[in-house]
């Protein structure tokens, strides 16, 4: 997580309490390997998404498109920032375990995890855990469930004892001490190495877990300790009806000092390597350089989540975003046609200010999400992404094969002989034959369209006995032909 050096001076006053679902704390157990492996489908992050709204979303669209698990933003109770104008970083200040946001209440939130998972959909939580609130507190309160609270004292949940004793920012990123001890602009770094700590943290995520919760991701964890993740999410209970831990994944923006590696004993990690190189990519058109690129990426495949931007990256790298159009919408299509990684997507809201929160009433609670509002982006729904879900789905497990490149801005390649894509980020057609692995028949070209009652509403592509088909791909388009969207 990143945050804007506003968040330093913007925090109000509440009185935070565990609430009677997981008031019992119980000790820390040794650390044991999270679930595996992911769901099959890829991960949407529904950004700043209200429960009610994700869980109609997993209804009407994404479980039917074939997503496998959406992550939601913080459900905890946080600070409220009314004066700021209610910004998105609010959410990432808890004063409470309490499940109160400005997205909803508990009753929501579990209906939303049940609904989810009725369509097909699991629901991973992004997971604070490495800090409470910030500085510049006004006592104002409350926080977004009615408590009141000051920095490095919340009643019920933690007190002074609790925190770090370096109570300043962190003034040197060289030094791993600092990164994991003293303050992420300004906000109060919990003990994760304290009993207490750990066992608060693990109730919460229990709590998460029975209603559930099958995954999270790991907010900040390049500001804790491995082995403090790895004890926390290591003796969580396994998710309802299957026997497996939840599923874990760290977000580590790696450096010179900390690399993603040091994580993968916990779970998988955030790969910010392939959002760099792929998104720069297809921002400036040198698709060819792709070639080999799971070789170059400094974590295996299995364990990386990979993603072309994210909420962060939106706000402080906006190397590729939705406002990029076509070259966006063909970055995350290499994302779910290459076999490199977990794909992890976004769903968000447009913005001005880089600071700006969701589309909201007057007292901060978000407004619903709606697709046909153009303040909620719905990146999902964009035909090229939605089309590529099946694609990922469809190929999965089968190597890459057929590369091809013109040593420029056009690639192609295959998944062995379950699905074929082609690239074009230049400005003229890329007209050519191209050999696939695929059996012969006519296929539905899914980044145009789909199979519907037994024809295609994009373009066909007639693949013959060798493997070869010939086709043109406009500028700044592609083309993707899977066995699921196979004729006859």
């Amino acid at each position: 997580m990143r945050l804007p050096v506003l968040a330093l001076a913007a925090v109000v006053v509440g009185t935070p309490l565990v609430p009677t679902a997981f008031a019992q704390h119980r000790a820390p157990e040794p650390a044991a390997r999270p679930a595996a492996a992911p769901v099959s489908g890829p991960i949407i992050q529904m950004f700043q998404w209200p429960w009610d709204s994700v869980a109609r979303e997993c209804t009407d669209f994404l479980g039917p498109a074939g997503f496998g698990a959406v992550q939601v933003s913080p459900p905890q109770e946080h600070v409220v920032l009314g004066d700021a104008g209610h910004p998105w970083y609010q959410d990432y200040q808890p004063v409470s375990y309490q499940l109160e946001s400005r997205r909803g209440n508990r009753e929501q939130f579990a209906n939303m995890v049940e609904t989810c998972r009725g369509a097909g959909v699991e629901v991973y939580v992004d997971a604070v855990i490495n800090h409470m609130s910030g500085s510049g507190s006004q006592n104002g309160g409350p926080g977004s469930g009615g408590t009141n609270y000051e920095k490095y004292d919340y009643p019920g949940t933690y007190a002074d004892q609790d925190f770090h004793d370096c109570r300043r920012d962190i003034s040197d990123y060289g030094n791993k001490w600092e990164v994991r001890n003293c303050e992420l602009v300004g906000l109060a770094d919990l003990k994760t190495e304290s009993d207490h700590v750990r066992s608060t943290e693990i109730a919460y995520l229990n709590d998460l877990v029975a209603m559930g919760v099958s995954g999270f991701r790991v907010d900040g964890s390049k500001h804790m300790p491995p082995e403090d993740i790895g004890a926390i999410f290591g003796a969580l209970d396994a998710v309802p009806g299957t026997g497996q831990k939840p599923y874990v994944f760290q977000e580590v923006i790696a450096d010179g000092t900390t690399t993603a590696g040091e994580y993968t004993g916990n779970g998988d990690v955030t790969e910010f390597a392939y959002h760099g190189r792929v998104s720069e990519a297809f921002k400036s058109g040198s698709l060819a350089g792709l070639s080999g690129l799971a070789d170059s990426m400094p974590l295996p495949g299995e364990q990386a989540v990979v993603f072309i931007d994210n909420h962060d990256t939106q706000r402080s790298e906006p190397t590729l975003t939705h406002e990029d159009g076509a070259a966006y919408d063909l970055g995350v299509a290499f994302e779910l046609a290459h076999p490199y990684g977990t794909p992890k997507l976004i769903s968000s809201f447009a913005f001005d200010n880089a600071d700006a929160g969701p589309p909201a009433e007057s007292d901060g609670a978000t407004k619903p999400a709606n697709c046909d509002d153009a303040a909620w982006v719905c990146e999902q729904r964009r035909p090229i992404i939605a089309g590529m879900v099946g694609f990922h789905n469809a190929v999965a497990g089968a190597g890459l094969t057929d590369w091809w490149d013109n040593g420029g801005g056009q690639i192609a390649f295959g998944r062995e002989d379950e699905g074929y894509v082609a690239f074009n980020r230049e400005g003229g057609e890329m007209s050519r034959s191209f050999q696939t692995s695929l059996p012969a028949g006519t296929y539905c070209d899914v980044m145009s369209g789909e199979v519907s009652e037994g024809g295609c509403t994009g373009r066909a592509v007639e693949v013959g006995e060798n493997g070869w088909f010939d086709a043109t791909v406009p500028a700044n388009s592609g083309i993707a032909l899977h066995a699921g969207a196979k004729l006859g």
